[in-house]
């Protein structure tokens, strides 16, 4: 087996892009989701509630984050903690009071403006604290664990699946991983306790119940019924039967590395 994508995040619920590497740190792969936008009780956004967030692209330099969006033209922000700037609790799911810094006024009115919602974008930085697992490990803004992974024979499996009922197949965007593998079979992933990638070594977390995004068409922010419809009809959990999984949960032992596309995966 061995890795054949790599995707990092910016900014949680935000359009991503694929890297050939990508650095590994305390959170995850370098820069994966150490932004996220809130409304202003510091309650976490995601295209659940907001599809149109799909539309909203980032790119990141060594020094800043970059959001664009056609015809909204673009804002950057510093990439790196700022002293100076307002600290703020934030909520990520039952992860309350986190302390995160506030990216200022320009980033708050460009989402705010495209997402017609008062945002505000706020960034990990030196206070911020969010344990994981039963370790002394961490995460950044993901909804629960630094790393999502995927093979793509079960992307396979579900477009092959798809495609007996006349709907389209899917890319494997809809599903927002971060680390993709192929040569093994359709969710063989499920039974891997742990495995390396690289020289990074990781723990499995359990499987990843999937949720309403992954009905959102990731370039046009449309909302259809699949994959879910679908995936329940086969993937649902044996123990938490309302859940619909679908790739799963990593957790990485090895907290520095680099993880490149080609890497091989042993178990």
């Amino acid at each position: 087996m061995h890795v054949t994508a790599l995707h990092v995040y910016p900014v949680k619920s935000l359009r991503g892009f694929a890297v050939p590497a990508a650095e590994v740190d305390a959170f995850g792969f370098a820069g994966d989701r150490n932004f996220l936008v809130v409304d202003p009780a510091g309650k976490f956004l995601t295209q659940r509630a907001l599809p149109r967030m799909a539309l909203v692209a980032t790119a990141l330099s060594a020094d800043a984050l970059t959001l664009s969006a056609a015809g909204f033209g673009s804002v950057s922000v510093r990439r790196a903690p700022d002293p100076a700037a307002p600290v703020r609790p934030v909520t990520v799911w039952k992860a309350e009071g986190l302390l995160a810094e506030d990216c200022g006024d320009e980033a708050a009115a460009f989402l705010s403006r495209f997402l017609e919602a008062p945002l505000r974008l706020v960034r990990i930085g030196p206070q911020y604290h969010r344990p994981v697992g039963d370790r002394d490990d961490v995460v950044s803004f993901a909804d629960g664990y630094p790393f999502l992974l995927p093979s793509e024979a079960s992307l396979a499996d579900l477009n092959d699946r798809l495609a007996a009922q006349d709907e389209d197949r899917l890319g494997m965007d809809r599903f927002r991983p971060n680390i993709v593998v192929n040569s093994c079979a359709a969710f063989a992933e499920d039974g891997w306790s742990r495995l390396r990638i690289g020289p990074v070594a990781f723990r499995n977390a359990g499987p990843c119940a999937r949720c309403i995004m992954t009905t959102t068409d990731q370039l046009t922010a449309v909302r259809g019924k699949e994959p879910l419809y679908t995936l329940a009809t086969y993937r649902r959990d044996r123990d938490k039967p309302a859940n619909v999984n679908f790739g799963i949960n990593l957790i990485h032992e090895t907290k520095r590395g680099t993880i490149r596309v080609g890497d091989p995966v042993s178990l």
